[in-house]
Formats: structure tokens, C-alpha cells, sequence
């Protein structure tokens, strides 16, 4: 299974494409989708053309995207917002899953504490898919955590759901 991890932000989206099989992780592409300094209209139009194109290159079979949780700054958040939709939508469009899961959620599956800071997010995602060093700047490893999360979601799913038919 191909998963595509996604960390939102209007400025620049992280993205991770992993795979999992069996119960192995291995990081396939990681990177920045980034977005010029333009009226929001049609920085939302180059986001669409890229997640579209990163989708269609990534032959995912899901998506996982963090949602967001803003408490300060609401007009960035608004934006953020718009962003991501622009996303799903690309996904969508695709017929592509997605689901969202909040940080801490995110944390407790990679870290096994939804508490957990960036560095020891970093420093799993690290081990768990067997990179030499953390991926940079943190969006993409955030991203990468994400698509861990959703595996760790789907492979139990999974298991679970093939246990229930052995029934």
C-alpha cells in the first residue's frame, strides 16, 4: 500500500509517499510543494495544478492529511484552510481516499505519546523508515509521520478485518 502524507500550509505543503508492506516502512519521495507570494486565488490554482500532479506521479492508493488545529492566529488558519480543501479536492478529483488525523494522533501512533515534540516526531520517523538523517525543513517530516500514522491505521484495519473473516 502507497500512502501519501500530507502537512498543510499555504506557503509551503509537506509531503511524504511511503509504502507499506507487510510490516514494512520505506520512504519512496519526500518534499515541498511550495507557492509564490500571489494574490490567494491563484496561489490556490498552482497548488492545485502541483498536489495534482504529486498525486497522479505518487500512484498512492491513499492519502493522509493533518488537520488542523489553530488557536491564534485565525485569518492564517482561514488560508491554511482553503489550502487544504484545494487538496482534497485534487485527491478527490483522483479518487483518491483520504482521511485526517489531528497531531496528536499523529504523535501517539509514530512516537507513542501525543504529547511528543518535533524532535522526537523527527527522530521516529528517522528509524521507523530507515533514513540516514531527518528529512528537512519539518513539513516534510511532519508529513512523513502523517503517512506513518495512516498506515499504522490501515495495516490494523487490515489485520483486524482479516482476522473477522477467518471467523
Amino acid at each position: 500500500m502507497r500512502i501519501l502524507g500530507i502537512d498543510p500550509g499555504l506557503e509551503r505543503i509537506g509531503y511524504g509517499l511511503i509504502e507499506l508492506s507487510g510490516s514494512r516502512l520505506t520512504a519512496l519521495d519526500y518534499g515541498l510543494l511550495e507557492t509564490p507570494r500571489i494574490a490567494l486565488p491563484e496561489r490556490l490554482s498552482i497548488l492545485f495544478d502541483r498536489a495534482s500532479e504529486l498525486i497522479e506521479r505518487s500512484e498512492a492508493d491513499a492519502m493522509a492529511c493533518e488537520r488542523l488545529l489553530f488557536t491564534v492566529n485565525k485569518t492564517t488558519a482561514m488560508d491554511v484552510a482553503k489550502a487544504v480543501g484545494v487538496v482534497l479536492l485534487a485527491a478527490s478529483r483522483r479518487g483518491l481516499p483520504c482521511c485526517e488525523y489531528s497531531p496528536p494522533e499523529v504523535k501517539q501512533a509514530v512516537v507513542g505519546n501525543g504529547s511528543a515534540d518535533k524532535r522526537q516526531v523527527q527522530f521516529m520517523v528517522v528509524r521507523l523508515l530507515n533514513l540516514t538523517k531527518p528529512p528537512k525543513p519539518d513539513d516534510v517530516a511532519d508529513a512523513l509521520a502523517v503517512a506513518i500514522c495512516h498506515a499504522y491505521r490501515a495495516g490494523n484495519a487490515a489485520v483486524a478485518q482479516s482476522l473477522s473473516l477467518k471467523s
